[in-house]
């Protein structure tokens, strides 16, 4: 496949998919140590037949964006965090975690090299960059490697979801996780159960499923790849509280920018039956999906309408200007979450 050209972009319409750019970053792991990363043009991974990603999964992975300024600089949004959650998750998974120092430098590597793709303000795009960290050792019984390969690549989008426009949900019957299993690891085993109750969704035409949780199916817990949040009657901001759902670099965002806004933010657990009609707005958040507002939610048969199926609410928008202005650099950022990368 021919690498991607600037030429060939539609800033304006760029949609959420994979462009192969000039260059990723990859680093070994093996002999117990880090094998010292550098900048490729190779978008191409060579494994053997027998690796353990292959066969059982063991992988975890992150997703973050860059961002160009009114000013032609580029931010990246709180990637220390990123940081932080790829090692986790890792330990999850027994593998060895990537330098946390040395990650948010080879984001930054990646971005450089490929600034070029790193879509205009204003376009609503941005530099979407996915690091993973594989296990690449030849196994045949279970069992969790002892080598990885640790990479990275970018590739410019456009919005996730529709933009800052009100969606329909459906409550799924499936689960997304297991109540003691890798729920909080970012690991593909996680979206591959996610797959087919959110084509299920998609063809009865909503925009996803969220799915409650998986031991007792009463309590709230996250759609397939963003979380849920809800702005009660009386203008609080409520999101789940789980051991099955990813901790979300967006929400722990919001959660902030809600209390700066004085409205009381709370996570706890939300028992559907009882607490739905009680929120005004409704969203899912997340890095890809930034906020998207759920207009409306079907369960069990009922629609659950929100501040409006057309229409934005104001709290849920007043959330999404603040959290992309600071992003973009439109707004201060007075809580130090942006880095400066150009």
């Amino acid at each position: 496949m021919a690498k991607e050209t600037v030429a060939n972009l539609d800033w304006n319409h760029l949609g959420f998919e994979y462009h192969d750019l000039p260059y990723s970053f990859n680093e070994e792991f093996k002999d117990g140590q880090w094998q010292g990363g550098t900048l490729t043009e190779s978008s191409t991974l060579t494994l053997s037949e027998a690796a353990e990603v292959l066969h059982y999964g063991q992988e975890v992975f992150e997703g973050l964006k860059a961002y160009r300024t009114k000013d032609g600089h580029i931010n990246l949004f709180r990637p220390e965090e990123n940081a932080k959650r790829l090692a986790n998750s890792a330990k999850r998974m027994l593998m060895e975690p990537y330098p946390e120092d040395k990650f948010v430098e080879a984001v930054k590597q990646v971005v450089l090299a490929n600034e070029e793709f790193v879509p205009p303000y204003g376009t609503g795009g941005s530099l979407y960059i996915r690091p993973f960290l594989i296990g690449t050792q030849p196994i045949v019984g279970v069992a969790p490697a002892d080598t990885y390969t640790f990479h990275i690549y970018a590739t410019p989008v456009g919005a996730y979801i529709n933009g800052l426009a009100p969606s329909p949900y459906t409550v799924s019957n499936y689960d997304r996780a297991a109540g003691a299993g890798t729920g909080q690891a970012k690991t593909s085993g996680n979206y591959a159960s996610s797959l087919l109750p959110e084509i299920e969704a998609k063809k009865a035409g909503f925009a996803d499923c969220l799915y409650l949780d998986p031991r007792e199916h009463k309590y709230i817990d996250e759609f397939s790849g963003a979380n849920f949040f809800g702005i009660t009657k009386d203008g609080q901001f409520v999101t789940p509280k789980s051991d099955s759902i990813l901790p979300s670099i967006t929400k722990k965002s919001l959660l902030v920018l809600a209390d700066d806004l004085g409205l009381n933010p709370v996570e706890r657990k939300i028992e559907i039956d009882k607490e739905l009609d009680d929120f005004a707005e409704a969203g899912a958040m997340g890095t890809a999906a930034v906020i998207s507002p759920v207009g409306s939610l079907t369960y069990k048969g009922q629609k659950h309408v929100f501040y409006s199926e057309k229409e934005v609410g104001p709290v849920t928008t007043k959330l999404y200007n603040i959290l992309y202005g600071i992003q973009e650099g439109d707004l201060e950022d007075t809580h130090g979450w942006i880095t400066h990368v150009k």
